[in-house]
């Protein structure tokens, strides 16, 4: 049974198969486990009342646990982590993505009770959510992989665009393999 990868375009595995291929796949599947876990936050306080600011606040709660935890799995980080290096930096972007989420939602809920009702209000403050949740998601995994979980210690001395494109066990130029004329 061929392997899913096998049945994409070769350029885009090609690209899957990288470090920043393999990692964005991670935190993709991490944003879609904590975007649940914020999508049913988030409706579960608006359809109970909550103002939707204050709703957008307690998804965004939702999710950012959920992708604290996480987002250590994704960039493969085990055992305690570092206060200072990791979990701070983590938060205060966290708190970034609460203020988008909480003024999206605020703003979409005011919309909604102006214009729309019950189902439609709420699927359209579900879906400026979605919308600034999926703009919050390339941010923060651009910074998660070039700067608060970045590998300092295994990166190349190249450029961090070549290292980063770089397919995982291919030799970066075929002069390795190539056998010398002294053998």
């Amino acid at each position: 049974m061929p392997k899913l990868i096998d049945k994409l375009p070769t350029s885009l595995a090609t690209r899957l198969q990288t470090r920043f291929g393999k990692q964005f796949v991670r935190f993709a599947l991490v944003a879609i486990v904590s975007l649940s876990a914020s999508e049913i936050a988030l409706g579960v306080a608006y359809t109970a009342g909550v103002p939707s600011g204050r709703a957008g606040l307690i998804g965004w709660l939702a999710g950012a646990a959920t992708s604290y935890v996480l987002s250590r799995w994704a960039w493969q980080r085990k055992g305690r982590p570092d206060l200072l290096k990791e979990t701070l930096p983590f938060w205060v972007i966290s708190i970034g993505t609460a203020i988008v989420l909480t003024t999206t939602t605020h703003y979409a809920g005011q919309y909604a009770k102006a214009h729309l009702h019950g189902v439609t209000g709420l699927a359209f403050v579900g879906s400026a959510y979605l919308i600034a949740n999926l703009i919050t998601f390339m941010t923060r995994f651009l910074i998660f992989h070039y700067v608060l979980f970045a590998d300092r210690g295994k990166r190349a001395a190249g450029p961090v665009e070549a290292e980063s494109l770089t397919p995982v066990g291919v030799p970066a130029s075929s002069a390795e393999h190539e056998p010398s004329s002294q053998e």
